[in-house]
Parts: structure tokens; sequence; C-alpha cells
């Protein structure tokens, strides 16, 4: 855990429910080491580049948090220096229930997930909207050559904490492109077999 996320994330609340839970002096000596603050490094940059989709939520003018889906191939978010990444809007539904947000209140928070590796990665940070005409540069960065998506604008998501989450609880899931390089050895095999069987079977019939 880095020293900036439990700055942010650790409350008087959250401390009051850790010390009534018996975790608290725990994390209070994290807090007082010289943990590490956050960066995006080399392996929070892979790992970011790498993920096919992520989860992020915001808070509305009346309080309530919401909580969204956001994906593409992988590749689709960019890490831009040592503390912004950024992603493309994608057209969707059209509510507009994110964007709106955020024009309330630019605070996010992300998780990104690596289910076969039971790796998670949380992120807290400050979003700014960037509209398509406004940053071409930034743009062309987010290009994705081939991809149906519509770009309607990007985020660029400036870290204020980051923080590697236990891998307890998260359920190995493959997605079809992972399935295909486990099993090709499998499939391989199996058209080996497949083959040898026809042979055998065409020289059983010569005789």
């Amino acid at each position: 855990m880095t020293k900036t996320f439990a700055e942010v994330a650790f409350t008087a609340a959250v401390k009051a429910a850790q010390e009534k839970m018996g975790s608290r002096a725990a994390y209070a000596a994290q807090e007082g080491s010289d943990a590490r603050r956050f960066t995006l490094d080399e392996d929070v940059r892979a790992f970011m580049q790498s993920r096919d989709h992520f989860f992020v939520a915001t808070v509305s003018e009346t309080g309530w948090p919401y909580v969204q889906h956001r994906g593409g191939p992988p590749g689709f978010v960019k890490a831009l220096d040592g503390e912004r990444f950024a992603f493309p809007d994608f057209r969707g539904n059209r509510q507009y229930v994110f964007v709106g947000n955020l024009s309330g209140d630019d605070r996010a928070a992300f998780i990104f997930m690596d289910y076969p590796r039971q790796a998670r990665l949380k992120a807290l940070a400050r979003i700014h909207v960037v509209d398509k005409a406004d940053d071409p540069d930034l743009m062309q960065a987010l290009a994705l050559p081939g991809y149906k998506g519509h770009v309607e604008r990007a985020f660029v998501a400036t870290i204020e904490a980051l923080d590697w989450n236990c891998p307890q609880h998260i359920t190995p899931r493959f997605s079809e492109a992972e399935l295909a390089d486990a099993l090709a050895p499998m499939r391989d095999r199996l058209a080996s077999l497949e083959a040898e069987n026809a042979a055998l079977k065409a020289q059983l019939a010569q005789r």
C-alpha cells in the first residue's frame, strides 16, 4: 500500500472502523513508515496498458456513487507520464452520467483487474475532460486503428494514490484470446491424433 493511498482513503471514520475491528495498529505502522508514494512506474504502466477494461466510480451532486465499466482493446488506456494516464470516451448509450458527474466533482476511483493472475490495482485520481477538437495530439495518441468504437472525447486522469490490492477472493477468469493461447497445444495434439487415426483407418481399409 502506498503512503498516499492511506492519506486519501483512511478518513477519521475509516480509522475508527479499523480500530473497532482490530486492524488499526497494523495500518498505523504502515502510515508512519517510509511507504513509497505513488508513481506510474514501469510495472503499473504495463499493467494498465495491457487491460481491456476497468471499473471507475464517480459521485453525483446528490451524493450518489456511480460505477461504470469501461472497455476497449488492450492498449486503449495510455500512460502519459509518471502521474497521468488517459483513455478515450467511446460513444455508448449517451446517458452521459460519467461526464455529468465529473463537471461537479473531478474525483474518481478506478479498479483495474487481471483475473488469470488474480491481480487488482486501485487508483484514486482527478479527471480532466478533453474535447476532440481541443487536443488533436492526444486524440492521435489514443487512436485505435481498426476498432469500431466511435471516440467522442478523452479523459486524462491525474493520479492521487495507487494501491495493489489483496488477491484473495479474485476468481480466475479467462478471455477468449487467453483461452485460445492456453488451449493451442491441446488443439494441435488433438489434430495430430485425428490425422493419425484417419491414417490408421485408411490402412485397415486397404487390407
